[in-house]
């Protein structure tokens, strides 16, 4: 695949370093790459949100390769991350793994050159779903799955029970157990009780919504963009917001009303891949009630997940490899997901007794190990994320926040989406 000049329109922004760990210890792998004039090399790690990196877990690195010393550099967001990303892919500046949101991995693989493969030997590791994406048309695989994000639905149990509703998990998970009219028509009862929102905001809706759309903005077969004039992402919108106006507490995802209405319970629910324990268990540490129920509307959704990528240009790149491999085993998957829930696509890990096991005691002892093993067996669509997917989303995302702001109604910010959209392709 030949390289192309990256676009850097909107590209802005370097990664903030919200964590800079450095770690010592040695390299894991041959290669020739140089370190200091001590033996010593230093890899570099960029994430955003939270990977389960703690300093104990990748001191577990460094105390098996005494001459290692690992930086972990962490954007506070995504966003923050893929702009610094796609600005110096190619060039200079990027860490030595890159960690990559699989909302942007369409846009990443037409630039797979500029990327190390991962070692064939590694190949089978992975869920086959979670493979192929990261596979380009030379049969490379160019990332290092680490987690997906199969969805449950976690809500407060005090506040349900205040509200007259369900508030045992099991009671929850049965009556969550159908299509997204029950969720909505539980939110109509909340509401009608408390006069509070019952769940956070239009996005994460929206978002639980869409991934259930086979093909929402582009064609699989032509990558034409399809989504102004796919019905399904009309008839989506339409319905988040037509329950965003009595539900929704009308924040913006990762804004600090969100945040603190997870202690303040300014909501009820939150749509809950297992990245989000982790969201909720630090935002609201001295609240009692979180609870997660083994359910989704409409049967299963994903939400998320990642890869490791090492930029092929860079000064270590199979002492790089090496430490990706061992972030990306199904041992270390187990220990990331019992640490910030971010759930494994490993073939192994998903088998592994001690993640079947797992326990979260915040959420009232939930069995979190079997709970996101079978959300992960509910997903039954795999939505087409083309080029243009991340983009597209995007937009969508703002568009939903002009509406819950007040900013525009609904046809005017659908109508602006519109616009954005057409001008993106």
């Amino acid at each position: 695949m030949n390289s192309r000049a990256l676009r850097r329109t909107a590209l802005v922004a370097a990664v903030a370093s919200t964590s800079a760990l450095v770690l010592a210890g040695c390299t894991g792998g041959g290669g020739s790459a140089s370190g200091g004039s001590d033996g010593e090399v230093t890899l570099t790690v960029a994430t955003f949100n939270d990977f389960g990196y703690t300093d104990e877990l990748l001191q577990a690195y460094t105390d098996e390769h005494p001459n290692v010393k690992i930086v972990h550099n962490r954007a506070a967001k995504s966003n923050d991350a893929r702009a610094n990303y796609f600005q110096k892919l190619g060039k200079s500046g990027l860490a030595d793994i890159e960690a990559i949101e699989v909302d942007w991995l369409p846009e990443v693989m037409k630039y797979s050159d500029l990327l190390a493969p991962v070692p064939d030997d590694l190949k089978g590791r992975w869920l086959d779903w979670k493979e192929k994406a990261a596979t380009d048309g030379a049969g490379n695989l160019i990332g290092y799955g680490t987690d997906i994000g199969p969805e449950a639905v976690c809500y407060r149990a005090d506040l349900f029970e205040a509200a007259g509703l369900p508030s045992d998990p099991a009671e929850v998970g049965a009556a969550l157990d159908g299509d997204w009219s029950d969720f909505f028509a539980m939110g109509d009862t909340y509401v009608a009780a408390t006069g509070k929102p019952f769940f956070d905001s239009a996005g994460s809706i929206y978002q639980g919504m869409i991934n259930q759309v086979e093909a929402a903005y582009e064609d699989p077969d032509s990558g034409e963009i399809t989504a102004t004039t796919n019905p399904d992402v009309k008839k989506v919108y339409t319905q988040t917001l037509d329950a965003s106006k009595t539900q929704s507490a009308h924040f913006e995802q990762w804004s600090t009303d969100w945040y603190a209405g997870m202690a303040n319970g300014a909501f009820a629910t939150l749509m809950c891949p297992g990245w989000m324990l982790t969201q909720i268990e630090g935002n609201a540490p001295e609240v009692s009630g979180w609870k997660i129920a083994d359910a989704f509307p409409n049967g299963g959704g994903n939400w998320g997940g990642s890869y490791l990528t090492v930029p092929a240009n860079g000064p270590h790149v199979a002492e790089a490899q090496a430490l990706a491999d061992w972030l990306s085993s199904p041992e270390q998957q187990v220990k990331f997901f019992q640490q910030a829930g971010t759930f494994p696509s490993q073939v192994d890990a998903l088998k592994a007794p001690d993640l079947l096991s797992s326990t979260n005691a915040y959420f009232g002892d939930a069995p979190i190990g079997e709970i996101f093993t079978k959300r992960a067996e509910a997903v039954s669509v795999t939505p087409f994320k083309g080029e243009y997917y991340f983009q597209v989303n995007d937009a969508m995302q703002k568009a939903l926040t002009r509406v819950e702001s007040n900013a525009q109604d609904a046809q005017a910010s659908w109508d602006q989406w519109v616009s954005q959209v057409d001008a993106i392709g």
